[in-house]
C-alpha cells in the first residue's frame, strides 16, 4: 500500500513562562507568614505526585530549600495514589526517575502505602491519608493545576486533589474513585484540612509546551479558590489539535508520563473514556508505543482501536490493571487490536477508507505535545484558514525501517 504524504503543521500557543522558577517560588516563601504554626526542628512531609511536571525537580529542591531556611526538617512523600505497582518501592521509583532523590532535592525520600482512614463525607466516601504524611508535624503539598482526565468540575486536579486522592494512596484513591470526585474532592480535602495539620500547598499552571506559566504558595483555607482560579487559566492555555474531524489519528506514543490517561482524552476526545458527545470525532485511533517512564502501566490502551505487538510485549498488566481498578475506569485497560507491526496498524487504518488519497489524518509524538504535527493534504484548506497554523507545503512520506517500525517525521 502505498500511503499519503504528510505535511508539517506548526501551531503557535501562549509560551509565556517564567524566567527563574526557584526564584519565584523563594519570593511566594517570602510572602508567606506561617505565624506561631511552626518551631525550630518540627518535621514536614512534602507531597509530590507522579504527573510529568516539566520543573518539578525545581520546585520541590526549593520547596525544602525554603522549608530548610525556616528551620524545619522537611522529608518527601510521593502522593500519586495507586502509580508505581501501588507499591512503596515502585512509587520510589517514579519519584527517581523524575528526578526527585535525595540527593538531586536534598530531602529523604519516605515511601510507604500504609494508610489512616479520617472519617466518611456526607456521600459516604471514606477518606483515607497517608500516614507517613501524619507521622511529620506538618505538609506540605506540590501539584500541577490541570483539566482532569475522567471529570469535569470546578475543582479538577490540583491542590485539593493531590490531599485527598494523591496523600490517599492506593486505598484511598480507589475508595474516592467509587464516588463523583466532582463532588468530593473538595469536601474530602478540607475533611483533611480539618485533621491534619497542612501547612500550605504550592500550585503550579504549564503552558501549551510545559513551561512553568505560573504558580502559587497558598495556605490550606485557600486550596479550593486557588485551584478554581488556576483551573480557569489552565483550560485557556490547554493545548488541542486545531481539527474535530479525523479519519485516523495516529499517535507515536502513549504513556503515564504524558498524561494520567496515557493519552489525554480531552485530546483525543473524552468519549473515548467516559462516552458522550464524538468531538473532537477522531474514527480509529492508532497507538504505536509506550514510553519507557511509564514502567509498563499502559493505562488508557483501551481508548486506541489500534495497535502493534511492540506496544502489548512492554505491558505490565499487573500495574495497568491496578491502576484500572483504582480509577474504576475499567475500559481504560481493554485490548484494541494488536498489529504486527506499525506499517500493518496503518495499513489496516487507512484500508478502513474507500478514498485513500482523501483520508483525513493526523500524526502526533503524543497527547502533550502538539506544538508541531503532521497531517495529509485532505485537512490542509482548513488549518490554512486559521491564523495560529502555519502549514509547511513540502510533503514527506512516511518512512519505515526493514522490520516495519515507522521512522520519526524528518523536520
Amino acid at each position: 500500500m502505498t500511503l499519503p504524504a504528510l505535511y508539517r503543521i506548526q501551531q503557535k500557543f501562549d509560551v509565556t513562562s517564567i524566567a527563574d522558577v526557584a526564584g519565584a517560588v523563594r519570593a511566594e516563601f517570602a510572602a508567606f507568614d506561617p505565624g506561631s504554626r511552626i518551631r525550630p526542628g518540627q518535621k514536614v512531609a512534602v507531597g509530590v505526585g507522579s504527573r510529568g511536571t516539566h520543573d518539578l525537580k525545581i520546585l520541590v529542591a526549593t520547596v525544602v530549600e525554603c522549608l530548610r531556611a525556616l528551620q524545619l526538617e522537611p522529608y518527601i512523600i510521593p502522593a500519586m495514589g495507586s502509580h508505581g505497582s501501588a507499591t512503596g518501592e515502585g512509587q520510589a521509583q517514579v519519584l527517581a526517575e523524575l528526578g526527585i532523590s535525595e540527593a538531586s532535592v536534598g530531602a529523604p525520600i519516605v515511601s510507604h502505602m500504609d494508610v489512616v482512614s479520617l472519617g466518611r463525607l456526607d456521600a459516604g466516601a471514606e477518606v483515607f491519608f497517608a500516614q507517613d504524611a501524619l507521622a511529620a508535624d506538618h505538609i506540605v503539598v506540590i501539584n500541577r493545576v490541570k483539566p482532569h482526565t475522567a471529570f469535569r468540575s470546578d475543582v479538577e486536579s490540583g491542590l485539593c486533589k493531590i490531599l485527598a486522592v494523591g496523600c490517599g494512596r492506593q486505598k484511598g484513591a480507589s475508595n474516592m474513585h467509587k464516588f463523583d470526585l466532582g463532588q468530593t474532592i473538595v469536601p474530602a480535602a478540607q475533611m483533611i484540612i480539618a485533621k491534619a495539620s497542612v501547612l500550605c500547598g504550592l500550585a503550579v499552571i504549564e503552558n501549551a509546551t510545559g513551561g512553568t506559566h505560573s504558580l502559587k504558595l497558598a495556605p490550606p483555607q485557600e486550596f479550593a479558590d486557588v485551584d478554581r482560579e488556576f483551573l480557569k487559566q489552565a483550560w485557556k492555555l490547554f493545548p488541542k489539535l486545531p481539527l474535530d474531524d479525523l479519519d485516523i489519528l495516529l499517535v507515536d506514543e502513549m504513556g503515564k508520563d504524558v498524561s494520567g490517561a496515557g493519552m489525554d482524552p480531552n485530546v483525543i476526545g473524552f468519549w473515548r473514556r467516559e462516552g458522550g458527545p464524538r468531538k473532537p470525532d477522531y474514527r480509529t485511533l492508532v497507538v504505536l508505543d509506550l514510553t519507557p517512564q511509564s514502567h509498563g502501566n499502559a493505562t488508557g490502551i483501551g481508548m486506541a482501536d489500534l495497535t502493534t505487538r511492540r506496544m502489548i510485549d512492554q505491558i505490565d498488566w499487573r500495574a495497568t490493571y491496578m491502576n484500572a481498578l483504582t480509577s474504576g475506569i475499567l475500559r481504560s485497560a481493554r485490548m484494541p487490536i494488536p498489529c504486527a507491526d506499525d506499517r500493518e496498524a496503518l495499513e489496516v487504518a487507512f484500508n478502513r477508507s474507500p478514498d485513500l488519497q482523501g483520508v483525513r489524518m493526523a500524526r502526533i509524538a503524543n497527547t502533550g505535545s502538539l506544538a508541531t504535527f503532521w497531517v495529509t493534504d485532505a485537512v490542509l484548506p482548513e488549518l490554512r484558514a486559521q491564523s495560529h497554523i502555519h502549514v509547511d507545503d513540502k510533503p514527506r512520506q512516511l518512512e519505515f525501517t526493514d522490520e516495519g517500525r515507522l521512522l520519526p517525521m524528518a523536520i
